[in-house]
């Protein structure tokens, strides 16, 4: 029994060996495959384990820490933020992720422009004007005409002005001029009339020089408008703008006639 007794006890310290074996292999895998991890990835790393505190400003934070860092793999990380409950940090996580490809970036971008918070649809828009992913162009076309809110709009008017695709043309066209706007355009009919402007100079289609001379003509515009305006007709650079940007050389206003006449440098510049 005895020697039994011992056999057993033999038996049981080489399992005990064998477990404390494993177990120390298995920590040693554990700290060498950290140990193998880039200072970048140990950092994307401990920001991904920050999203999961219960403190919406932490969350936040890892998210703006991980758009800084300007990385696909970092903004993959982010994504997975865009359904937060917090508003706030769902915003943070729209702009994390504008650093993957363009159209995959749009993709998770995109649906939320349906967002029922004026602040998401508006910093989706931004942020997908960042993509500059023309997949994007039919959907912020649509917002532009279509959101309830003013400052949704012209975060889309910004957009797709950074995305320079010519077929936003004719929407932007439209907001410029005003479509069905009052006789006196508030502020937000303004900034909307104004990035519009703008836009279509980032996208130089002639398509946009009617309107962009119509808006520069029209003393009823805003001034900051008007300034737009002539200066967007300078970045298309077409001569048929020459004329109209003459007859502001003399106005009241010195920013406009500054504007007219840096678009017309730039105008004389192009044809030589």
């Amino acid at each position: 029994m005895m020697q039994g007794l011992s056999m057993f006890a033999r038996s049981l310290l080489a399992v005990t060996c064998i477990v404390i074996a494993v177990a120390s292999a298995a920590g040693s895998g554990v700290a060498q495959s950290a140990d193998q991890l880039t200072p970048i990835q140990r950092e994307i790393e401990r920001q991904r384990q920050r999203l999961s505190s219960s403190d919406i400003e932490e969350r936040r934070d890892a998210l703006m820490r991980l758009g800084n860092m300007k990385r696909p793999d970092a903004s993959r990380v982010a994504a997975a933020s865009l359904n937060d409950a917090a508003v706030q940090v769902r915003v943070a996580a729209a702009h994390a992720v504008v650093f993957l490809p363009p159209a995959e970036a749009a993709g998770l971008l995109l649906p939320l422009l349906q967002d029922r918070a004026e602040f998401i649809r508006r910093e989706a828009a931004y942020a997908l004007g960042e993509t500059r992913s023309r997949s994007a162009v039919a959907r912020l076309t649509e917002v532009l005409s279509g959101d309830k809110e003013t400052a949704v709009r012209g975060a889309a008017a910004v957009a797709l002005g950074q995305i320079a695709d010519e077929t936003a043309v004719n929407a932007l066209s439209l907001a410029l001029s005003g479509t069905g706007k009052k006789k006196k355009a508030g502020p937000g009919d303004e900034f909307i009339m104004r990035s519009a402007a703008h836009s279509l100079g980032q996208i130089r289609s002639r398509a946009g020089l009617p309107v962009l001379i119509a808006a520069l003509g029209d003393d009823q515009n805003p001034l900051d408008v008007r300034r737009e305006a002539a200066a967007a007709l300078g970045l298309i650079g077409d001569p048929a703008a020459v004329s109209s940007l003459r007859a502001v050389l003399d106005s009241s206003d010195p920013y406009l006639a500054d504007a007219a006449r840096e678009a017309l440098r730039r105008l004389a510049t192009a044809r030589n």
